[in-house]
């Protein structure tokens, strides 16, 4: 009886740095991935989707989970042709479980999916990790995009801290620390200051029980399609 574990790992795609190569040498047997390169709300093609099981298969891994298929933004404000983008969604799903890819991840996470101020932080052992620093964040919030009372948001120690970092950070520090904040999913672009702040005045406006009644209603609109084609 084989007891080993199955290791799935996380691949972004043709032009991540790390290789199918180096994944399957760290000891994976299956791959998380997407196609990051599909503008979100489009439909993953057939042809796209066994292209890129094909270049995992010939690797000698299995493309188990795909993480994500991104939900557009119409979606999560219930705005602009959302009706539409939920069909597309649902057509994809179709299309993966054609594949035989039936795990699919989504995120409904407002304004950025999520928020490191560091991607690329050297551990002890000389190994690089992500990092979150509120102070960092705080630097970025109050006093690089300077928020509408983004000040309120921090504990006191924290923006005390954040204004003495702001005053001694270089250009090229400040401007990292931003790219990194800013920076999306590898393979997709990044978001932009004005861009941010839009975002953030959207999802004000609609709150967290607004966000939540959308986040229902996306998930009673693909229920069906789900079930059907044994989507987990």
């Amino acid at each position: 009886m084989n007891n080993k574990l199955k290791q799935t790992w996380r691949w972004y795609g043709p032009e991540d740095s790390v290789t199918l190569q180096d994944v399957k040498q760290a000891g994976a047997s299956g791959i998380v991935s997407a196609l990051h390169q599909v503008p979100h709300g489009q439909v993953w093609t057939i042809e796209e989707i066994k292209h890129r099981k094909d270049t995992i298969e010939a690797a000698g891994l299995t493309w188990d989970v795909v993480e994500s298929v991104n939900v557009h933004e119409d979606i999560k404000t219930r705005s602009g042709d959302y009706k539409g983008y939920i069909e597309k969604y649902k057509e994809t799903l179709r299309h993966l479980a054609t594949c035989g890819i039936k795990t699919v991840c989504y995120n409904f996470m407002p304004v950025l999916d999520w928020t490191r101020t560091q991607l690329d932080f050297e551990l002890a052992n000389g190994s690089k990790a992500l990092r979150f620093d509120w102070v960092d964040l705080a630097v970025f919030d109050v006093f690089i995009i300077e928020r509408k009372g983004a000040a309120a948001d921090y504990n006191p120690s924290v923006l005390s801290v954040a204004e003495e970092r702001f005053k001694i950070y270089d250009n090229a520090k400040l401007r990292k620390l931003s790219d990194d904040i800013l920076m999306g999913v590898p393979g997709e672009a990044s978001a932009t200051k004005e861009g941010l702040l839009r975002s953030i005045k959207t999802y004000k406006e609609i709150g967290r029980d607004g966000l939540r009644e959308n986040l229902a209603f996306f998930l009673n609109e693909i229920m069906d399609t789900c079930e059907e084609n044994g989507i987990n």
